[in-house]
This record gives structure tokens, C-alpha cells and sequence, in this order.
């Protein structure tokens, strides 16, 4: 597969069929990425453990930091890592001997492990490198255009609000290839012509 862009609809199939996903990495600092990505993430639906020698034993956001992946308790549908590249392939090779393995090794931005890539896809793993679950979620589901970025996603549906009345946007929403439109372009020479 090539890793160097990624189909939505590949992105997508990812996102909405995984439920529970191990964060490697995870920090229990509150200005650390992992850390924003494990809460949104769980903010989101999804059950998502967190993996960290250095916290394992430890509770973060009321669940229990496991010290690797070999201590969870139970099945795990994606891999979700927060290591530098050259420490994914030992994930990889836990991740699976994990039972039941999970269906994806997800590597965080900035990490790309082709090695691991492929030693994962010759194991029946889906793999997605140097991407983020929180931003690929937010851009899928327009989310992410809340603050004037063009995810490139259109939809004439509300969005519904979730039980804490928040609204939660859809997965399942037509993506559009291509770049702005025209009105967008004009929008943002009218913002260069006032600096």
C-alpha cells in the first residue's frame, strides 16, 4: 500500500469500525498531544486504554494505564502510537502477539516506520502512518472546519447533539476531492489584501 496519501474512504472504514484502541504513549500531561488525543478520542465514543510503563497502575481520566500491551485484559481493535519511529516495530511485534490481534496499527504525526508497515500488512493489519486519529475524525466529519479549516467535506445535515448536548458530528458524511471553492478563495485574498 502506499503510505504516502490515504483514500477518506480508507481513513474513514478505519474510524468507524474500530471501537477500542490502545493509546501507546499516552502522557498524563496535559499539554502533551497523546494527551489531548486520548481525551478526544474518548470524549468520542471510542474506549480507548492507555499504555504507558511510567504511569502503569496509574488511573488517567478514569482508566487504568497499562505498562504494555501485553497486560490488557482484553481485545483491542487498533493500535494508536505515540513513539518516535524507530521504537514501532517492537510495538508492532507485541501488538501482534496480542490475542486476538488488533486490525490496526495506527502511527501518530510524524511517525512513519515503513519496516513495521510492512511486517504489520503481511500480518492482515490495515496501517495508517503519519496521520491523527483526532484530526483525520474532526476533518472526516467537518468538525474540524469549525474553525475555518476547508476539510473538503460538505453535508447539508445538522448535526446532531450528543447525551451532554454537544454537537456530534457524523463519520458518514460525502468527502469532496479537490481543493477550495470559489468563494473560499475570494474570501481569503479579501483576508491578504487587509494585512
Amino acid at each position: 500500500m502506499n503510505h504516502d496519501r490515504y483514500d477518506d474512504g480508507y481513513i474513514r472504514g478505519i474510524l468507524n469500525t474500530v471501537k477500542t484502541i490502545a493509546m501507546v504513549g499516552v502522557s498524563a500531561n496535559t499539554s502533551r498531544p497523546s494527551y489531548f488525543v486520548f481525551k478526544y478520542l474518548s470524549e468520542h465514543g471510542y474506549r480507548v486504554i492507555p499504555v504507558n510503563p511510567g504511569l502503569a497502575g496509574q488511573d488517567l481520566l478514569g482508566r487504568k494505564v497499562y505498562a504494555t500491551l501485553a497486560d490488557i485484559p482484553e481485545p483491542v481493535d487498533m493500535i494508536d502510537v505515540f513513539r518516535a519511529s524507530q521504537h514501532v516495530l517492537p510495538v508492532v511485534v507485541e501488538a501482534l502477539r496480542m490475542q486476538p490481534p488488533p486490525r490496526v496499527i495506527w502511527m501518530q504525526l510524524g511517525v512513519r516506520n515503513d519496516e513495521a508497515a510492512r511486517l504489520a500488512e503481511e500480518n492482515g493489519l490495515k496501517v495508517v502512518m503519519n496521520r491523527c486519529p483526532k484530526i483525520e475524525y474532526g476533518r472526516l466529519s467537518s468538525e474540524i472546519s469549525w474553525m475555518g479549516v476547508n476539510s473538503r467535506t460538505l453535508s447539508a445535515r445538522k448535526a446532531r447533539l450528543s447525551g451532554r448536548g454537544v454537537q456530534r458530528l457524523s463519520l458518514d458524511r460525502a468527502t469532496m476531492a479537490g481543493g477550495s471553492i470559489d468563494a473560499a478563495e475570494r474570501a481569503g485574498r479579501r483576508g491578504d489584501d487587509e494585512r
